[in-house]
Formats: C-alpha cells, structure tokens, sequence
C-alpha cells in the first residue's frame, strides 16, 4: 500500500549534474582548487572561478525598498510592466506580426513545465531532442506524458528528417502535436539554427498542422549569451510564416539572462495568428499559475523591468564582458580539440560544448577515468558536456588534450 497517487512515478530522482559537481567539490577540498577542472557548473563563472553575479543587475536589486521586495506581484500571470518588459526584450529588433501574450512563471523552467502540463494530457506523447537538457523528459514523466526522440544532428547540420520521422509516427498515436526545441545556444551542445533551417522547420510544422494541430516549445534559456546577439532574435520572424493551426511558445529565462539563477523569474511568450486561440492559452495558463506557484516574486520582476529600461546600457556593456570571455573559451577548446580529434557536437555559441559519444557505455567509461584524472564533466545521452562557461581561460587550455589521452586509454 502507498499513499501516493496510483499514476504517480517512485523511481527515486537521479540528478547527474548535482551528484557530480559535489564530487568535484570534495575532490576540491581535498587536493586544492588549483588541480581539479570542474567543467560541471551550468552557471556562468568569472577567470576567479566564483560565481558571477552581475554589478547592475545586483546593485539595483540591493536598492529595492524591503517593502516591494516582500509584496505579492499585482497578479499571479506577472505584473503588467514585467509582462510588457519581456516580450519587448524576447523579440527585440524581430518583426513578429502574430498575437502574443507574456505569463509570468518561476524561471524558464516554470516556464517549459507549465507549457508542457498545458498541451499534453496524461498519456500522450512529447517530442525531444535526444541530446537535451534532462529535466524535460523528467518534466514530461510527473506527468505520466510519454517522450518521443528525434535524432538532432545529421553530421554538422540540424536533422530535420529525424524530426518529420518522429513526427509521424506520434501523429499515428494523437491528433496534437507538442515538441521542444532549445535554440539558440542549445543545451548541450552550443549548436544553433540557421535561418534557413528555421525557414524548413516552420514550413513543416504547417504541412504537420493541416491535420494535426502542432504547438513548438522554443527555450531560449541562453539566448542572451549568444556570441552574435544583434542577429539573436532574427529567426523569430520566421515565426509569422505559422499557419492558423499551429502555435509557438517562447520560454524565457531571467535565471540566465540575468545570472540570477536562484532568484526564480521567468515568462511563457505565447505565439499564434488566432488571438481566440491565445486567449484560451492564456486563461489555461493563468490557472495553472494560481493554482501551482500563485505568485512570482515581485521585486525579481522589478528589477527586470528596470535593468532592460534604465541600466540597459551597463547591463548590456557589463555582460558582453563575460560572452568575450566565453568565446574566448571555447574557441581556445574547440581548437586544441580539433586538433587532436577529440570529436565533438557541432558547436555556435553557448555555455557548454559536448563531446560525441555515440556508445553509451564507452560514454561512462570515459566519464569515470577523467575523474580519476580530477577533471569533472557531466554524462548526457551520447555524450560529454563540457562547461566552458564556468572553467577560467587557464584551466581550458590543453584540456582537450588531457581528455583525448584518458579517451586513448579505455
């Protein structure tokens, strides 16, 4: 007998990146900072290996009067100015000629769950990438939704084919369609569409959509990082092209965007031409929120609107600092990597690069003998992660061909 729900999933939670950047903590403790390479933290991290926390961002926060910071926001979808706030920063200089609607949620991964519970009910299938970030598939699992798993590289490229295949076949089983797509920046691996390949996947979605509705969840988690961020928001025009049958959700990090990742604040963009169809989102999505969070915090939305009006200049000034410094990273990373044929994922632009591993077991091998060698990676599905965000310029170089070694060895 249990006192859980029948439906409900008692395989114990798993997490491989808390579990492993504990290990790399104690080996820190033990042998000294200096020799062990931690290149496990999905945060963004100064050349002092300590966390980086914004000037800007933090010291309007500091200002905050305690009262607005211990206020409900005005209303549990997020305050008004917060909601405009976002969807001026999302699509910045894109033209998007659709109707939208901003609901405020605890971070983008309020955002992407509270999406997902909206679309899919109990049963059916979500559509992933099979190289992703691990908590989507565990999101969809609470759930009781299946996952479904296209293929996301054909070499150097986007697979679109893996991604009509998989398509297909789920619209054998449900007459709806939700899939995720983490871009720009894509977590793990730093790929990012082009235009042209956005062009293609929107002309399927309408094809998919003459049957089928289709619903595209778009996480832009790390957009504001991207190493070309005059050009970061342009493929979101591609967006207009939708059919009356299909809708695009945009999930928004303040988390990332302003490394505030434990100050949970983001927003769910809700995309469509049909403004019933949005509204009915929305007022789904407004329940949701009441009834799962109630309230995002208040001063965290202040600051947003503040930050991207006001401090817009230093932020911006101040952030671009840290995206120098992280293509500097990764192009010191990718480079001895290529030399030495460590293979990797196609990478753009992002907080991680991550290793190929097309065998699974040869993956966890590799993983385990570079920790005995003190070098701390996280383990995805056929693959590495490497986190170029938080590892200082003189721990990534000749790291690629530290890993390359060890690989030699097994």
């Amino acid at each position: 007998m249990t006192f859980v729900k029948k439906s409900g999933d008692l395989t114990p939670i798993v997490d491989n990146v808390f579990s492993i950047v504990t290990k790399a903590k104690q080996d820190k403790a033990k042998n000294g900072v200096e020799n062990v390479i931690d290149a496990t933290i999905g945060s963004l991290y100064g050349e002092d290996e300590q966390l980086v926390a914004l000037d800007e961002v933090f010291t309007h926060y500091d200002a905050i009067d305690h009262k607005t910071k211990a206020a409900y926001a005005s209303s549990f979808s997020g305050n008004p100015d917060y909601r405009e706030a976002v969807w001026n920063w999302v699509k910045q200089d894109a033209t998007i000629q659709l109707t939208h609607s901003v609901i405020a949620t605890p971070g983008g991964s309020g955002a992407v769950s509270m999406s997902i519970e909206t679309f899919l009910d109990a049963g059916e299938t979500l559509i992933l990438p099979d190289v992703a970030w691990g908590n989507y598939a565990l999101m969809a699992s609470v759930n009781n939704i299946h996952v479904a798993k296209y293929s996301m590289f054909d070499g150097n490229h986007f697979n679109l084919a893996s991604v009509k295949e998989t398509v297909k076949e789920v619209m054998k089983k449900q007459d709806h369609i939700c899939m995720v797509i983490n871009d720009p920046c894509h977590n793990p691996t730093g790929y990012s569409l082009t235009q042209e390949e956005w062009k293609e996947l929107i002309a399927f979605i309408n094809d998919v959509s003459k049957t089928h509705s289709f619903v595209l969840l778009d996480d832009i988690a790390y957009i504001d990082y991207s190493y070309h961020l005059s050009q970061s928001r342009k493929y979101m025009e591609e967006f207009n092209a939708i059919s009356d049958n299909a809708m695009i959700v945009v999930e928004f990090s303040c988390s990332k965007a302003l490394t505030s990742y434990g100050l949970r604040c983001g927003a769910a963009v809700i995309l469509a031409k049909d403004a019933k169809k949005v509204r009915e989102v929305e007022i789904f999505m407004e329940k949701k929120a009441r009834a799962t969070w109630s309230n995002i915090p208040n001063a965290a939305m202040h600051n947003f609107v503040w930050i991207v009006n006001e401090g817009r200049e230093e932020y911006l000034k101040e952030k671009q600092k840290y995206i120098d410094l992280m293509q500097k990273r990764s192009d010191i990373f990718l480079k001895e990597a290529d030399e030495v044929g460590l293979v990797h994922y196609p990478y753009k632009e992002g907080f991680f690069i991550t290793l190929k591993m097309d065998n699974n077991a040869h993956r966890d091998a590799f993983h385990e003998a570079m920790m005995k060698e003190h070098i701390y990676t996280v383990a995805v599905n056929h693959g590495i992660r490497v986190a170029v965000c938080s590892l200082p310029v003189k721990k990534v170089y000749g790291l690629a061909k530290k890993m390359k070694e060890i690989e030699e060895t097994l």
